[in-house]
């Protein structure tokens, strides 16, 4: 349990300036959206209910991670860990050349760095929520993501957490079972959940260039911290195509077992006809009885991709 209540909690983070992210050092300074204004999406000839069928229908962000096996590129990869009184305590860096020539997956370190509390006696993170990035992210290529070896250990309840992981992720706002107290709150779109959100709509630039609309679901001043988990989702269309190029998810949630308030955004853009990740941030924290509680905050940047 504990170990999903983790994944759980690493799911979800920020970078488009949205409302109530932790106040504290935040290594994302690229700006990539700029919100022209809202807009009545009728005289566009949308709906609400468009937006939300594209939302609910989405496969890109999932085959954006399987895209990368074809590609060669840089990543470089910021982590951030903090004391109880948000000051940081421990950084990690790395610049790494992902190729995959040959279909042979291959990565090579360009630099790496490492300060602060960052490591356990015996090597491993000190933070869990650093060590499933490490694995989710870092070494996608070895996760469920794409086709790779499995994590070790896996199998059994890793195989049903990765699972719950993967329908956070890449499909968001369907009911996610066995997540005890959690699990139909996940569910924003449906008819017990609407009267909480309200709906807003946008329009703008993603990388100078590219016209979008930006969706915000977000709760209502009159919801109750305790009636949703889901406090904002933001989602960025492509105006020409609808295709989704962005998803923020800001997620706070406290009661006897569990509390938490993560913010987190992933960010795609179009190579060759394909899309594929250029950023994911993350800020969380996270507390868990009889466990340290745990304060992270990520920064992940793709580029120069060259197809192979």
């Amino acid at each position: 349990m504990k170990k999903f209540l983790l994944l759980f909690a690493l799911i979800f983070s920020g970078s488009l300036v949205f409302a109530q992210q932790i106040q504290r050092f935040n290594p994302d300074t690229i700006k990539t959206i700029v919100i022209d204004s809202a807009i009545n999406i009728r005289s566009h000839k949308l709906n609400a209910q468009d937006f939300i069928d594209a939302v609910m229908a989405d496969t890109g962000f999932y085959k954006a991670f399987q895209n990368m096996k074809n590609y060669a590129f840089t990543a470089e990869n910021r982590i951030f860990t903090y004391d109880k009184k948000n000051k940081v305590d421990g950084k990690i860096y790395r610049k790494l050349l992902h190729s995959n020539a040959a279909g042979k997956h291959k990565i090579e370190f360009v630099a790496k760095q490492d300060s602060g509390s960052v490591y356990k006696k015996n090597g491993k993170y000190q933070l869990y929520t650093v060590e499933m990035f490490d694995f989710i992210f870092m070494n996608a290529y070895n996760s469920d993501f794409t086709k790779g070896e499995a994590l070790p250990g896996s199998g059994g309840k890793n195989e049903s957490y990765k699972d719950k992981l993967k329908t956070l992720i890449f499909t968001p706002g369907r009911k996610v079972k066995g997540i005890p107290f959690i699990s139909s709150k996940t569910e924003i779109f449906s008819p017990d959940m609407r009267e909480f959100y309200r709906y807003e709509f946008a329009r703008g630039k993603y990388l100078d260039t590219i016209p979008v609309y930006r969706f915000k679901v977000i709760t209502k001043p009159s919801t109750s911290d305790g009636d949703t988990m889901i406090k904002e989702m933001t989602t960025i269309f492509d105006e020409r195509t609808f295709q989704i190029l962005g998803r923020y998810i800001d997620m706070k949630f406290s009661n006897i077992f569990v509390d938490f308030n993560v913010q987190m955004d992933i960010e795609l853009n179009n190579y060759q006809g394909e899309l594929l990740p250029v950023k994911i941030t993350y800020q969380g924290n996270w507390n868990i009885p009889f466990h340290k509680e745990e304060r992270a905050s990520f920064l992940i940047v793709h580029k120069d991709y060259r197809k192979e």
